[in-house]
Order: C-alpha cells, then sequence, then structure tokens
C-alpha cells in the first residue's frame, strides 16, 4: 500500500474526516509520525479554542416552587430544551473545528461506549459535566476513567444509581458496568451483579450543582462477593476486582477494534498484541497499538461511517463551516435528527448501532439532502480547487478532497456524467458508497 493511501486510511479512521491538505501534511511526516502527532498533539487546540463550551447554571426546575404551575413547568421545560440544543450544537461545531482531531472522536468514542442519554438525564449541565470527564481521563488509566464513571452524576441518574441503597438495592448499573463497560456477556454471574450492586449503594445525584454524592447512611458496610473476591467492597474496590479479570484485557480492545478498525471480528494475533499492549490498563499505549497494527492497515472498507462521522466530515472537507449560513447550519443540525444520531441522545444503553444499519434507503434520502445543503454551503476554495481540474479529471480531483482512495467504475460513470456541474459533482460524491463507507 502506497504511503498515502496507509495515512489517508489513518485518518478517515481517527479524525471525522481529513482535509486533503491534512493527507498531503501526514504523508510528508510519515505514518508513525502522524500516529504520535493524533496522539499526543503539541500546542493548543485553537480550533476548539474558537468553540467556547457553554456555560449552565442549577437544573431549570430547581427554580421552581413547590406546588408550580403548569405554565411554570413547561417554561422549565424549554429552558431544558434550549440548553441541551446549545450544548449539542457546540459539540458537533467542536468536531469540525477541533485540531486535535483524534482526541474529539475519542471523546465520541466514550460517548457511544458509556452511552448515556439526556432524554432521560434531561440535564445539559450534567452531560457537559460527563464530557469534562472523557476528555480528562478518557486518554490515561482506564482505571481511573472507571472510578471517575462511578462518580458520574449523569449516567448514575441513567442508570437509576441513585436509587441504589442498602435496603433496596438495584442493579441496573452494575449489571452495564461489567456487561457493557468493562467485561462483556457471560464474565461475570448473577450472583457478580448482586455483589457489584451492593457495593455501588449510597451515591445520589445533586440535581442544583449537578454532582453526586455518597451518602454512607445509604451504603452497604457489609462483605459481598464479586468475581471471587470477598469484603466490604465499594466503588473503587470493586473497579479495582473488574479490572483485575482476564476479560478487561481484552473487552476494550475489541471495542476500541469495533468503532475504529473494523465491524468484522478481531483476529485473534491482533487481539493477543493489543491485550498485551493494554495491560497497563493505558488508554493511549492500546489506541497507539491498535493504530501501528499491521493488521489494521487492512481494515479498509470495513466500517460504515456513522451519521455524526458523515456530516462532520463533509463540512470539514468542503469547507462549510465558515460559509453556512444560519438556515444552512440549522438544516444541517436537523439531518442528524432524520438520520437517527444525535449526540447525548444514544438510543439505549448499547449506544448506537453499527454498519449497514446506516445503510437503509431513508438515510440515503436524507443524505441526498443533506448533500445538496453542503454543497451550497461549500467554501470558494473548495469549488475552485475542483473546478480548476479538466472536466474529465474532476472525479479524480472529487476524490482527492473528499479523501477517497478510488471511485468503482459504476460510480465514476455517474460522475463522469455530472463533471461538468462542480455543485452537482460534489452531491454524487457525498452519496456514493465509497465516501460511505472506508
Amino acid at each position: 500500500m502506497a504511503e498515502r493511501e496507509k495515512v489517508a486510511h489513518l485518518l478517515r479512521r481517527a479524525t471525522f474526516g481529513p482535509t486533503a491538505d491534512e493527507v498531503d501534511q501526514a504523508e510528508r511526516a510519515g505514518y508513525q509520525a502522524t500516529v504520535e502527532q493524533l496522539l499526543t498533539p503539541v500546542g493548543v487546540d485553537r480550533g476548539a479554542a474558537r468553540t467556547a463550551a457553554p456555560k449552565f447554571g442549577a437544573d431549570p426546575y430547581t427554580d421552581l416552587p413547590k406546588k408550580p404551575t403548569r405554565e411554570q413547568r413547561q417554561k422549565a421545560q424549554q429552558a431544558r430544551k434550549e440548553q441541551v440544543q446549545q450544548l449539542t450544537h457546540w459539540w458537533v461545531d467542536r468536531m469540525v473545528s477541533a485540531d486535535h482531531q483524534f482526541t474529539e472522536k475519542l471523546v465520541f468514542f466514550w460517548h457511544g461506549h458509556w452511552a448515556t442519554s439526556v432524554q432521560k438525564v434531561k440535564s445539559a449541565a450534567l452531560m457537559a459535566a460527563q464530557q469534562d470527564t472523557f476528555r480528562r481521563d478518557g486518554r490515561g488509566d482506564f482505571g481511573v476513567l472507571v472510578r471517575a464513571m462511578l462518580r458520574d452524576g449523569a449516567l448514575i441518574h441513567w442508570l437509576d444509581g441513585q436509587r441504589n441503597t442498602r435496603k433496596a438495592p438495584n442493579e441496573n448499573l452494575a449489571r452495564e458496568l461489567m456487561e457493557l463497560f468493562t467485561l462483556g456477556i457471560g464474565a461475570y454471574t448473577e450472583a457478580d451483579v448482586k455483589g457489584a450492586a451492593r457495593a455501588l449503594t449510597g451515591w445520589t445525584v445533586d440535581r442544583v450543582d449537578g454532582t453526586a454524592t455518597f451518602q454512607q447512611a445509604r451504603h452497604d458496610n457489609g462483605a459481598k462477593t464479586v468475581l471471587g473476591r470477598t469484603g466490604p467492597l465499594d466503588a473503587d474496590s470493586l473497579a479495582e476486582v473488574i479490572l483485575a479479570q482476564p476479560a478487561a484485557k481484552t473487552f476494550l480492545p475489541e471495542r476500541l477494534w469495533f468503532r475504529f478498525a473494523s465491524g468484522e471480528p478481531m483476529p485473534e494475533e491482533a487481539r493477543d498484541r493489543l491485550s498485551a499492549a493494554f495491560a497497563g490498563h493505558d488508554v493511549t499505549a492500546l489506541v497507539r497499538a491498535m493504530l501501528l497494527d499491521d493488521q489494521f492497515a487492512s481494515t479498509g472498507g470495513q466500517l460504515v461511517k456513522q451519521p455524526v462521522e458523515w456530516l462532520v466530515g463533509a463540512v470539514r472537507q468542503l469547507g462549510a463551516a465558515g460559509t453556512a449560513d444560519d438556515k444552512q447550519r440549522k438544516q444541517l443540525y436537523q439531518g442528524l435528527t432524520r438520520l437517527d444520531q444525535v449526540p447525548f441522545k444514544p438510543p439505549s444503553v448499547g449506544g448506537w448501532p453499527s454498519g449497514t444499519a446506516w445503510l437503509n434507503t431513508f438515510a440515503t434520502q436524507t443524505r441526498v439532502q443533506l448533500g445538496q445543503a453542503l454543497s451550497a454551503a461549500a467554501s470558494p476554495a473548495f469549488l475552485e480547487r475542483l473546478s480548476a481540474a479538466p472536466v474529465k479529471g474532476r472525479p479524480e480531483a472529487l476524490a482527492r478532497l473528499l479523501v477517497v482512495d478510488a471511485w468503482t467504475d459504476r460510480t465514476r460513470a455517474v460522475l463522469d456524467a455530472a463533471a461538468k456541474d462542480a455543485k452537482k459533482l460534489t452531491v454524487l460524491g457525498l452519496i456514493s458508497p465509497e465516501y460511505a463507507v472506508h
């Protein structure tokens, strides 16, 4: 594989959609140096700094009187809705603008991994605080992240942790902690779930300031047995027990591979190498091993872009962020709703689907409409570079700008027929199979 194809593959997976210029820079730097630049970026992220995070006070419902009127409740509900919309728009803008693209892509991974929905949490402040945890703790010791998430107000509320008391243990958080977040199905028993639930008793969420607090009186201090260890376990010691399990060494490597490399089963040899790299629970060491693995380089064409990846990547590559007017921006945001992937609103604790689930007829029709909006908002620089190519060479010029390695003969014939119209050509490129599957 040529060096440009290798770095293009890397950037398609580790960013939200590389521009042609970014691929040029990566080709000059070389593959390994580009991996290091992605994992350990230097300097301030100026793009992210331009998209300052919104600040939220107390939950609007906390200001209501003891017996609010219907109008007061509706006003508070609307205020909540507006805060969530503000947070969602901010994050999409940051995905587009961030210079440290892998940092943002990893936050998106964690959001799908610890899938928490604002539709139940109903607090933009809690969801924003969870994002802060992903940014702060998501690149280092996975044990630190697990312990932080067991104190995360949004996750606790989402999985009914605030209802988990010594008198009435609630098993939701304990079960999902092991099944979906750390170990996987079959690596624990129902008795382990019961013991883990008791270990997690006592945590509540303060809806005024959004913090999770521990109430000793609600905690079960008795001995519990979880995964073969017996003692007065609490949240921290439970995390320690879980991460000492053999299944913990392979579970996260498999999840990262599934989202960054391939929807196909992970090759056993790659699993062994990545598990060894993850022996110290260092997430960055694990990701480095994955991106440098020879079998990662051979996973081209094995992932379908999630709607967020498709849209944000297109905005970045077309330079549409700086030229879209308010109407166009609103249309793009609404497109994520129609494509059924809105940040902060995963459909379940299992996160979003993957693969061909995103390639249905309705999604294709929606991408056509969004492609038209994106093309209309494309920067003059993008259209000039595309139009500068001879008409017969424009499909190749478009492939370079959209970082597509090559068109199939079938797609090429469609693009050839539209090559005289740069905007129409762009739309067809954005909705092509080669752009949707990377």
